[in-house]
């Protein structure tokens, strides 16, 4: 019996490096007692609750992101929102969970598809529609997140 200590991941976003390239694909592997007190040494972390100690240990554990060569605290910081908590939560399922936990957590992200943003769109056509006076129907906008729909009073 082998232990698995390599997992590979697909951000929901991607990183986005200087070039305008996005790298969505990685391998995060099983993080060691070192990478979670090295960072605590880190002049950069203040302590166990500084939000900059999960950049650091995640650094330390992403051995890959797309065609990056080194994945450092700058790449980390430079995720989006919803890439670094994927990457937070994949971290604690290889880490802390049961082999379930993370086949669960595996299934529920493709259930989820894809990242708004990160399919193009197809281009809809715009065509006249007219009412029965022939008056000119605005056609919905397409691609419009539902929360634009919230109206004012609703908030």
């Amino acid at each position: 019996m082998t232990l698995r200590t390599r997992y590979e991941f697909t951000l929901p976003r991607g990183y986005v490096d200087r070039d305008g390239a996005v790298h969505r694909d990685g391998v995060m592997r099983l993080a060691t007692a070192r990478d979670e007190l090295e960072p605590l040494r880190d002049p950069t972390v203040t302590g166990p609750d500084d939000p900059r100690l999960t950049i650091v240990v995640l650094a330390r554990v992403v051995e890959s992101l797309g065609t990056l060569t080194q994945v450092t605290p700058h790449e980390i910081e430079g995720l989006f929102a919803a890439d670094l908590a994927y990457l937070q939560d994949f971290y604690g399922v290889i880490n802390f969970g049961t082999a379930e936990e993370f086949a669960q957590f595996v299934a529920a992200q493709q259930a989820l598809g894809a990242a708004p943003g990160t399919v193009p769109e197809p281009v809809v056509e715009a065509a006249d529609e007219t009412d029965l006076d022939g008056a000119a129907v605005p056609l919905p906008r397409p691609g419009r997140a539902a929360i634009e729909e919230i109206r004012a009073e609703g908030r």
